[in-house]
């Protein structure tokens, strides 16, 4: 088992040993001396290192580069940009690796590093274990002659702009169409309002006034009232809130009606085949709504579900050759596109297919019905075995008997934070709210004891 990595690279709470500022040197050292083996004999390694808004980004950042130039790794800073941004220079500009100081859609306090492949995607557990085990060795710095250098990218935020732009069918234009786009406070607020204007929208912007203590607070993907909100005084459209590192998208509707990941995944997909693309399967997780995968299936589209974490749902997109996937948390992949999840990139797709098709969200996704599903965070230690406490465990065993047939119950432990997270779906609401509450219950008493 991983020691540092979770779903998402490391993350925790500023200040905590994965988030020393001596550790995070270690880390960057640690990334720097794999990469080193991988090229060793050829060329000098190099880096791309990006964040999100949040205060701690700076010395996480300062962090990182050390560690990577002290092992002979060049360093290439973008100051704030989204982590699709990085996974894109990434790839673009031939480099060896991308990193992103950010905690996506946690408060300020929190941060992380994710690390991405020179291919532009998650890296492989097998990489992770690497630098792990690179982890427990003592640091030896390389010699003056062999020192990496840093710079900045020069306009990082704009060729990322392009880049975005470019993922829009050039056919279509977004002209009259007006749009409210929360940026989370979060590495997306430049690069986002300015992408969906220039390709002609009408923008009111939201979340685009980072202070370093204000990312995803009461703004973003998290808490997409705010965006609704704002559609509603604006008179706009649609709103489109990110998150704070820009990968994960939610959309508004000009009534109030919110749409996450998996309504976003199927108007997508469904814009893709009905233009004759043959699409052999879409990937979700256990998380995914059977909602999705009933609608799917009248299209003759299966699902296949993997573990929570975009990363899983990449590597077996890739694995099966398919194109599309994502979570109901709004993180989407089109491979066609980019190599990760983009939450502006995302929002493109949807809205072209409603300008080609000539038609709103909530009409162009009218026959996807979810089952009722409720999802409820308790606080968990970390590393404990739920199924290892017998009072949450019994009561998981007698819910799932009584949900037979007719709905589920998922219980995992956040990859993010020290949560337990319990999700019940059936085909009643009354019945999965009644389930819900009774495991939450259960997980409270079990967490003291715990």
């Amino acid at each position: 088992m991983p020691r540092w990595f979770g779903t998402d690279g490391i993350r925790g709470r500023v200040g905590e040993p994965q988030l020393a500022p001596d550790f995070v040197v270690r880390v960057g050292f640690a990334a720097g001396r794999v990469l080193a083996r991988a090229h060793a004999g050829s060329r000098r390694p190099t880096v791309v290192i990006g964040k999100d808004t949040r205060v701690s980004g700076y010395f996480l950042e300062a962090a990182l580069q050390a560690g990577f130039t002290a092992a002979g790794v060049d360093v290439l800073l973008t100051g704030p940009l989204p982590t699709p941004g990085v996974a894109y220079l990434t790839r673009a500009l031939r480099l060896d690796a991308g990193v992103v100081v950010s905690a996506s859609h946690n408060p300020y306090q929190d941060n992380g590093i994710k690390l991405f492949s020179a291919a532009g995607d998650k890296l492989s557990d097998a990489v992770e274990a690497a630098i792990e085990e690179e982890l427990e060795k003592t640091p030896a710095v390389v010699s003056a002659e062999q020192l990496g250098k840093a710079r900045r990218v020069v306009d990082a935020v704009g060729r990322y702009i392009e880049f975005c732009k470019a993922t829009f069918p050039g056919e279509l234009s977004l002209d009259g169409v007006r749009l409210v786009v929360d940026a989370a406070n979060g590495a997306a607020y430049q690069a986002a309002p300015a992408v969906f204007h220039e390709l002609g929208a009408t923008v009111t912007a939201v979340g685009v006034e980072p202070n370093g203590f204000n990312i995803n607070e009461g703004v973003g993907a998290v808490f997409p009232q705010c965006v609704a909100a704002a559609v509603a005084r604006s008179g706009a459209d649609y709103g489109i809130a990110l998150d704070g590192d820009g990968d994960r998208v939610v959309m508004v509707d000009r009534n109030g009606r919110i749409f996450d990941g998996d309504a976003l995944l199927y108007a997508i997909v469904r814009d893709r085949f009905m233009r004759g693309e043959a699409i052999d399967g879409v990937v979700g997780t256990v998380m995914t709504n059977g909602g999705l995968e009933v609608a799917l299936s009248r299209l003759g589209i299966r699902l296949e579900r993997t573990a929570v974490g975009d990363r899983y749902v990449g590597e077996r997109l890739r694995q099966l050759g398919w194109r599309y996937g994502g979570e109901g948390s709004g993180h989407l992949l089109c491979l066609d596109l980019h190599t990760t999840g983009d939450g502006i990139v995302s929002a493109l797709q949807v809205l072209a297919a409603l300008i080609r098709h000539e038609t709103t969200l909530a009409e162009w996704v009218a026959d996807l019905v979810f089952f009722p599903q409720v999802v409820v965070n308790v606080p968990w230690p970390r590393g404990v075995d739920w199924r290892a406490e017998p009072v949450l465990a019994r009561e998981v065993a007698e819910v799932e008997r009584s949900l037979a047939g007719v709905g589920r119950v998922l219980v995992r432990p956040s990859g993010t934070e020290p949560k337990l997270r319990i999700m019940v779906e059936g085909r009643d609401e009354e019945t999965v709210r009644a389930a819900a509450d009774r495991l939450q219950k259960a997980a409270q008493r079990a967490e003291q004891v715990a």
